[in-house]
């Protein structure tokens, strides 16, 4: 680990940034002062907690997604204040963005088994971006409370004592059921800007079972009933197809195309994107993915164990449509997804699991409020609990049908959303196939073309295209 010195310089930066703001906004009048407040207190707070009590992630993440903010204020800046001032005021804003990014690499203990990045304006600007995302959520995201955090906790419990006494903590594999045969979905055209594709949709047909804890809030969520892909297929050719599943708040038509329309225009294969429950079409929330990763236990275990069925019934029609052979890829929780589906789902042709997540209990230790997350625990509701529980969708759990040659890895070393210890341990369990490592964050991989080239020349390899 690198040396932490007790007092950051790093801190002037956004300590500096923020006074700028509050003062500059102060003498602008009332209504500038309202307005430049938040930035400007927020990168004045980061930059004073920076200082005094270093260590703390949700620090740098507030600074990332302040400077995020002031950075992109420029035009309003320069409306109101004039040239000089707003490029001067956005300057500093974005220097506080990156001393975000620098300080939590800083501070970020080296992972046994992950290459150490070098450390530059590249890498800092990646684990900025990271630390944006991760702000925003931080304002946005929490978990049960109250009364709410009590009835989890003994549905916890109720769960456990179910999954022993069935046997599933001991055999994952015996949880999942197969789904049936001979899918017929409804399939329509669309657009998304100039992207023509099918809007493919039907009944998904998955409940949990009959006795699990949960079921039946699960079931009333109407929205996730309705299983919902996105198809990109080529109108002559019998050829292979990609399954390509969307990361937490994807799932949008608009995004997904653009993530993975790469594989029909240049590989020239058959792409379905499915998109997981309480995403998109899908969603019961404001935002695409909310009560996915909200901190719902049993929500998180069911909606994992709803995409597989799904994915496997949309797996069995493409088969029908004579699918000479199929692969599997998917992005950070579309990557956890991926990976379960290899080790449930048989003669797949590869799977590329990508920046993926590996540990639900992990990321919800990570990043959840640490509060909520004491009071979790006082309710008995520990991570090791957890992740016990939710063994049952573990593709740590669960041994991958794939061939070892087939098999593919992609993770960043400076990751803040998916942290490299993931990347790592998933790849251990695979037994070490195929891993990529790029220098960058959880959002940076599409600027190292090593990662596209590298997962290109496996489909190559193991015949999903020519």
């Amino acid at each position: 680990m690198n040396e932490q010195l007790r007092f950051p310089p790093v801190a002037g930066i956004p300590l500096l940034a923020g006074g700028a703001w509050l003062w500059t906004g102060s003498t602008a009048g009332a209504l500038a002062f309202i307005l430049m407040l938040p930035v400007g207190a927020s990168l004045f707070a980061s930059g004073f907690a920076l200082l005094l009590w270093a260590g703390d992630r949700r620090i740098t993440q507030i600074m990332a997604l302040a400077g995020l903010l002031g950075t992109l204020a420029l035009p309003l800046l320069v409306v109101g204040l004039g040239l000089g001032s707003g490029l001067f005021l956005s300057a500093l804003a974005a220097a506080s963005a990156l001393s975000a990014g620098s300080a939590a690499l800083h501070q970020t203990a080296a992972i046994p088994g992950v290459p150490e990045p070098e450390p530059n304006l590249r890498l800092w600007a990646s684990v900025a971006l990271d630390e944006m995302v991760l702000g925003a959520e931080q304002l946005t995201s929490g978990l049960p409370a109250g009364g709410a955090a009590r009835r989890m906790a003994d549905e916890v419990q109720e769960a456990m004592d179910l999954y022993r006494s069935r046997g599933w903590l001991d055999d994952p594999r015996s949880y999942h059921l197969d789904p049936p045969p001979g899918l017929d979905p409804q399939i329509e055209a669309a657009r998304s800007g100039r992207i023509a594709y099918e809007h493919l949709r039907f009944e998904s047909g998955y409940a949990p079972h009959d006795d699990e804890p949960g079921r039946e809030r699960w079931l009333g969520l109407e929205p996730a009933r309705t299983a919902h892909a996105y198809l990109l297929r080529h109108p002559t050719g019998n050829r292979p197809w990609i399954i390509c599943t969307n990361g937490y708040r994807m799932g949008l038509a608009g995004i997904d195309l653009r993530a993975f329309g790469h594989y029909y225009n240049h590989l020239g294969l058959n792409v379905l994107i499915p998109v997981l429950p309480l995403h998109g079409p899908r969603r019961t929330g404001r935002r695409s993915g909310d009560g996915f990763l909200g901190g719902e236990v049993l929500d998180t275990l069911h909606g994992e164990a709803q995409a597989v069925w799904d994915i496997r019934r949309m797996i069995g029609w493409v088969r029908d449509q004579g699918a000479p052979s199929v692969g599997v890829t998917g992005l950070s929780l579309g990557g956890y997804t991926t990976a379960l589906l290899a080790s449930v789902e048989p003669d797949l042709a590869c799977v590329v699991a990508g920046i993926p997540v590996a540990d639900l209990a992990r990321i919800f230790w990570r990043h959840g409020p640490p509060l909520q997350l004491e009071y979790l625990a006082h309710l008995g509701i520990d991570q090791a609990r957890v992740t016990e529980l939710l063994t049952v969708v573990s593709p740590l759990a669960l041994e991958p049908c794939v061939p070892f040659e087939g098999r593919l890895i992609f993770g960043g070393t400076a990751d803040r959303l998916v942290t490299p210890d993931h990347i790592r341990d998933l790849s251990a369990h695979w037994g070490n196939p195929q891993t990529l490592w790029y220098p960058g964050g959880h959002l940076s991989f599409r600027m190292d073309p090593n990662v596209q080239n590298t997962v290109d020349a496996l489909l190559r390899e193991t015949k999903l295209c020519i």
